[in-house]
């Protein structure tokens, strides 16, 4: 499908023009697919309604994409792949298997940071099918796109705020049409990341990433973390070693261990997603950039954690005057410190190991943005 009149049209349009947007509908053969035909026309006009800039289209492709069991994680990912191929902006997948985020069923699951929505149609109940499914679609079209699912307009502060969610996702919009424009843009890949609008996108799908989150997932690398604390607040060599590490030695070991733990996550989990074509090169750059952002943040948080953790249990193990005898004076609170310095980059290095055999859907549901509470609003 044609996107623009050319490259100078790409790299010249005003922001009155309407250049073309697409939300690919992914269905399971069967009733998935029966549903996505009709409602693939209702569903244009209601993306035209919202976003008038744009001539849009949704094309439907039918495909199980994969095969049972599998989980949300998996869809989200093979949409995904399924979403560059296409050149779309959007994707949303109906699907005949049943949905299940952290243990509990749900009826829908969005992932704006990929642009990928998941609707379990079984999920839906026998009664209103075809109405329920096109209120999940509709729902969906604001939480891929950063919005508040049923947000309700009540006073002007509400008015304000609105609009001026609309005004971010007209820009978002626009940066992911950008992304997709055929013909040559003066910077790619990594590169056009530098451009302003391609850094508030990044830092805003970080942002909703919830990167923090990350930490509290990471259920195998804290207990090896925590391990390796334990381990460590009982052994004078490490308390030695601490007294007489520099700043600088501290600082790089610091770096150290949340770099190998962050790259042990991307690549353990095959978090690193590759371009298809010469197209989707920005899209993939920016989507990494995201990863690798989120995934660093979340580890630093982790590292954060584990040097409270470790200082307390120095201050409530460790002597003064046992301390003191490996520090070769009287023990400061400086020491205790520098100890839990050196213990929480011990500890994140041993979570690494942890981090690698942690669950692949564990690591992308902390890792990826996903709508939660608005998942068991839906009728079902």
């Amino acid at each position: 499908m044609s996107r623009t009149s050319g490259a100078s049209a790409a790299t010249s349009a005003r922001p009155t023009e309407r250049r073309c947007a697409q939300l690919g509908l992914i269905a399971a053969p069967g009733l998935p697919h029966q549903l996505a035909v009709e409602l693939a026309e209702p569903l244009r006009t209601l993306l035209a309604e919202r976003y008038p800039h744009f001539d849009w289209q949704v094309p439907v492709l039918p495909d199980a994409l994969v095969a049972p069991p599998a989980t949300a994680s998996d869809l989200v990912a093979e949409a995904r792949r399924r979403l560059l191929e296409g050149d779309w902006e959007l994707a949303v997948v109906l699907t005949d298997l049943p949905l299940r985020i952290g243990g509990r069923p749900v009826v829908w699951h969005a992932s704006p940071t990929h642009g990928v929505a998941v609707v379990s149609v079984p999920a839906i109940g026998p009664m209103g099918l075809r109405r329920g499914v096109e209120r999940a679609l509709n729902a969906l079209v604001d939480a891929l796109l950063g919005e508040r699912v049923g947000a309700a307009t009540r006073d002007g502060a509400h008015k304000r705020r609105e609009q001026r969610r609309a005004r971010r996702m007209r820009r978002w919009l626009d940066e992911l049409v950008e992304l997709h424009t055929e013909g040559p843009h003066p910077d790619t890949g990594w590169v056009s990341l530098a451009s302003p609008g391609r850094f508030r996108l990044l830092l805003g799908m970080v942002r909703a990433n919830r990167p923090w989150r990350l930490a509290l997932r990471l259920y195998r690398a804290v207990v090896a973390s925590l391990a390796a604390i334990a381990f460590s607040l009982v052994t004078p060599d490490i308390w030695a070693i601490a007294d007489r590490l520099s700043t600088p030695r501290l600082l790089a070991l610091s770096l150290l261990s949340v770099t190998v733990t962050s790259t042990t996550l991307v690549v353990a989990h095959g978090l690193w997603e590759r371009a298809p074509s010469r197209h989707a090169r920005d899209e993939a750059a920016l989507f990494n950039a995201a990863t690798a952002l989120t995934v660093a943040v979340g580890t630093i948080v982790l590292y954060g954690t584990l040097f409270v953790l470790a200082l307390a249990g120095a201050l409530l193990l460790l002597p003064e005057s046992l301390l003191a005898s490996q520090a070769g004076g009287d023990a400061q609170f400086s020491d205790y410190l520098r100890l839990a310095w050196l213990l929480g980059s011990l500890a994140t290095l041993g979570g690494a190991l942890g981090a690698g055999l942690e669950s692949s859907d564990a690591v992308r549901e902390a890792a990826y943005a996903y709508r939660g509470e608005e998942e068991r609003s839906l009728p079902g």
